[in-house]
């Protein structure tokens, strides 16, 4: 089935899926939709090449969440098994580059700051989640793929880290946001950086993303779903899914004043041009 629609940021390796995750994977082959499935950490990251290599139209990000760079007792179900869950992970840079030079791998990450859910010690996890962030785009540097960023209430560390680094970024496809819950003077910021941004099924029943959608050129906008997280119009209250991408692209050409078919073809044309892949 040949990819028409495109996921570039979503899990079905997470553990929400381990009881249907093949039937998931099929409903989003027969609807056209390909994917990347991105790492959370190095786990998360093996699953997503070992789906990466065993089902069509599906591209693998591997990576760090600065959510475990630090420890924290907070176990996300839909991610990990309560079994295998660890309260910390520590950053191994050879595993994962290892891991980076699979040819189903197309971006690092996701990785950035995350500044959300921190009571105590807040400077020592910020220092922490900012040295694994930057051994991540050391990484980039080093194996020329795209950086796939998360980031919550952080974005001007964020910036300030990015610029610091930006040689080492790649011209004109540095990565992508991911989510991107920013400011618009922060998306200029991120787009002379050279970074393309994704959007999900949030921008499906909330109206505060349209102004930044609109300023962001449609040659710098990617679909994604986030599954198993926020949902899209019509389906909220069911676990999201990769086949579900096609609500986003929906609400996005509504936004940009496109028809669904020209935002598809953007979107197609913007994910070849990010990951450096070809949809046949």
């Amino acid at each position: 089935m040949k990819i028409i629609h495109f996921d570039a940021h979503t899990h079905a390796q997470f553990a929400a899926y381990d009881v249907d995750r093949a039937e998931v994977m099929h409903r989003a082959y027969n609807a056209g939709v390909g994917m990347i499935n991105v790492g959370t950490d190095y786990e998360t990251s093996v699953d997503a090449v070992k789906l990466a290599h065993t089902h069509a139209n599906t591209y693998a990000c591997v990576g760090h969440h600065p959510v475990h760079a630090t420890p924290s007792e907070y176990h996300d179900e839909d991610e990990h098994r309560e079994e295998d869950f660890e309260v910390i992970e520590k950053f191994d840079y050879e595993a994962y580059q290892k891991l980076a030079r699979d040819p189903k791998v197309v971006a690092i990450g996701e990785c950035g700051l995350d500044y959300f859910r921190m009571e105590n010690n807040k400077l020592e996890i910020k220092e922490k989640q900012k040295q694994v962030f930057e051994a991540q785009i050391k990484l980039v540097h080093e194996v020329q793929k795209p950086l796939m960023i998360h980031c919550r209430d952080a974005f001007p560390d964020l910036i300030e880290i990015l610029t610091r680094n930006s040689s080492l970024l790649i011209p004109h496809r540095a990565g992508i946001i991911h989510f991107f819950t920013g400011t618009e003077t922060e998306a200029k910021k991120l787009l002379a950086l050279g970074f393309s941004f994704t959007f999900g099924g949030v921008i499906t029943f909330a109206r505060e993303y349209d102004e930044v959608i609109k300023l962001i050129p449609q040659d710098k906008i990617l679909s994604e779903t986030d599954a198993p997280y926020v949902t899209p119009v019509p389906y909220r209250g069911k676990r999201n899914e990769p086949s579900y991408v096609i609500e986003v692209e929906k609400k996005l050409a509504e936004v940009k004043g496109l028809s669904q078919e020209e935002m598809r073809i953007q979107i197609i044309k913007n994910a070849e041009e990010v990951f450096q892949v070809t949809f046949g």
